[in-house]
């Protein structure tokens, strides 16, 4: 199959539109994409030239049912999400010709600054960043990344949404106050999770977050939220093992 990278100009946009069409098919959103100035995020620098760099991820519930029926969701290991996304988007990216690049990768990559140059995303009060549609309800499972500059439509912008919420129910909704304007409080969040009073942000995800009214209600469909706060005890507690 031809590379995405070799398109004509006159075909403008329409491998943007197949990529994203194939990136559907996988159980992926494309999140959008943008054009590095020179020397900028030299932490991608590995991969070669960067002409073109692309997000990939989720948006609500809506990829989540492929994830759920793969094998990696079924198999009883450990890290079944991270290792569903290097298969489908390495794949993706041998299919195209492009370099793909992931937020478990060492070093970290910096993949809210990437973000935010692909779309109208935002930080929020609670660390996480905001998105116009899908508030706080969205993920990045990784990139591609092309040697070529291709044509790519226009960006959307848009203000946060943070910045008219005058009540932010989100700081207030924590019941250990495990998140304010000086920072999040990891350890309150944990031991109130891992507790039998945390169960509720245990099996339905975490409160800040629902309160927040921008976005698709509920969010996450219901085994989605659970899988990522299990997720995200599991990980805790194997950073304090290793520390």
């Amino acid at each position: 199959m031809r590379q995405l990278s070799s398109v004509s100009e006159p075909q403008e946009h329409f491998w943007f539109q197949s990529l994203e069409q194939r990136a559907e098919l996988a159980g992926l959103a494309l999140r959008g994409a943008f054009h590095p100035a020179s020397g900028e995020f030299e932490q991608l620098s590995s991969l070669g030239p960067l002409g073109t760099v692309i997000l990939l991820g989720f948006t609500a519930d809506l990829q989540w049912p492929i994830f759920a029926q793969s094998s990696e969701a079924k198999d009883g290991l450990a890290h079944p999400l991270d290792r569903w996304s290097h298969r489908v988007i390495g794949a993706l990216a041998r299919e195209v010709g492009a370099r793909d690049f992931y937020p478990d990768d060492a070093p970290r990559l910096p993949f809210q600054q990437l973000a935010m140059r692909c779309e109208a995303v935002h930080p929020s009060p609670i660390g996480l960043l905001i998105h116009p549609r899908w508030g706080l309800w969205h993920a990045y499972r990784g990139g591609l990344t092309f040697a070529d500059r291709l044509p790519l439509p226009p960006r959307t912008s848009a203000p946060s949404p943070c910045a008219s919420c005058e009540a932010k129910p989100c700081l207030n909704a924590c019941p250990v106050g495990a998140f304010s304007f000086n920072g999040y409080h990891l350890a309150a969040c944990v031991a109130h999770v891992s507790s039998l009073a945390g169960a509720q942000c245990r099996q339905g995800g975490c409160l800040a977050r629902h309160a927040c009214p921008v976005g698709p209600a509920p969010g996450y469909a219901p085994q989605q939220r659970q899988f990522h706060m299990n997720a995200f005890l599991a990980a805790f507690k194997a950073g304090d093992r290793a520390g």
